[in-house]
C-alpha cells in the first residue's frame, strides 16, 4: 500500500478527522484515483473497524470518531468521485420507525454502510411508513429500520405491509436493528434480515450485494 493510503487508513482507524480530509487531499494531488483512495484507504479502514468492534476490541466511541474521520475524508473525496462516475453498490433508506426519536443507533449505521459504499438516503427519526415507501420508489434498494422502544417496535411490521401494498416489497431488502429488536422478531414481520450492530448491519447490506 502506498505510504499516504496507509495515512488515510490509520487516520480512520484512530479516528483522526483533520488527519484524514488532509491525507485524502494529499493522495488526489498526488494523482492517485479516487476510487484507490476510497476502497484500499476509507473502505479497508472501516472494515477493520468492523473487525475490532465484533471482536471487542473497540466499543461504540470508538466506532464514532472512525466513522467520523472516514466521513471528514469523504467530504474532500466525493467531487473526484462523482468525476470519475463512481457508481455506490446500492442505495440504502434508513430510518428510525414512526413514534420514536431514538438517532444513535440509526446514525452509526448510517456511517458504517456509507463507508462500505452504499449511498445512504437517511430519513432520520419518527419516520413513517410512507416515507419508507416513497424511499423504495425513489430507488433504494434497501429499508433499514431502527427501533428503541417495543411500543414502537409494530411499526417496522406496517412498513413492511405498506411496502407489499404499494407493490414494493419485492424490489428492496428490508434490514431491521435495535436494542429491543430480535432476529425472530424480524422474520415474524417478515423482514429479509436482523443485524445487533452497526457493524454487522453493513456486513448483512453487503451480503446481498450482486
Amino acid at each position: 500500500m502506498q505510504p499516504v493510503l496507509q495515512e488515510i487508513y490509520d487516520s480512520i482507524l484512530n479516528g483522526q478527522q483533520k488527519v484524514s480530509s488532509v491525507k485524502v487531499a494529499q493522495a488526489l494531488a498526488e494523482g492517485i484515483p479516487a476510487t484507490t483512495i476510497l476502497n484500499e484507504g476509507m473502505v479497508a479502514a472501516m472494515g477493520e473497524v468492523g473487525r475490532l468492534f465484533e471482536e471487542g476490541e473497540y466499543f461504540v466511541p470508538e466506532m464514532l470518531i472512525a466513522a467520523r474521520a472516514m466521513q471528514s475524508g469523504l467530504a474532500v473525496l466525493r467531487p473526484a468521485l462523482v468525476q470519475a462516475d463512481f457508481k455506490p453498490i446500492g442505495k440504502v433508506a434508513a430510518g428510525t420507525v414512526k413514534g420514536d426519536l431514538h438517532d444513535i443507533g440509526k446514525n452509526l449505521v448510517c456511517m458504517m454502510l456509507e463507508g462500505a459504499s452504499f449511498e445512504i438516503m437517511d430519513l432520520g427519526t419518527d419516520v413513517s411508513p410512507e416515507k419508507f415507501v416513497e424511499a423504495a420508489r425513489n430507488g433504494a434498494d434497501y429499508i433499514a429500520m431502527s427501533a428503541l422502544l417495543t411500543t414502537t417496535m409494530p411499526n417496522m411490521k406496517t412498513t413492511i405491509e405498506a411496502l407489499k401494498t404499494a407493490g414494493l416489497r419485492d424490489r428492496v431488502k428490508v434490514l431491521v436493528g435495535g436494542a429491543p429488536v430480535t432476529d425472530s422478531f424480524a422474520k415474524q414481520i417478515g423482514a429479509d434480515g436482523f443485524a445487533p450492530d452497526a457493524s454487522q448491519a453493513a456486513r448483512l447490506a453487503l451480503s446481498y450485494v450482486g
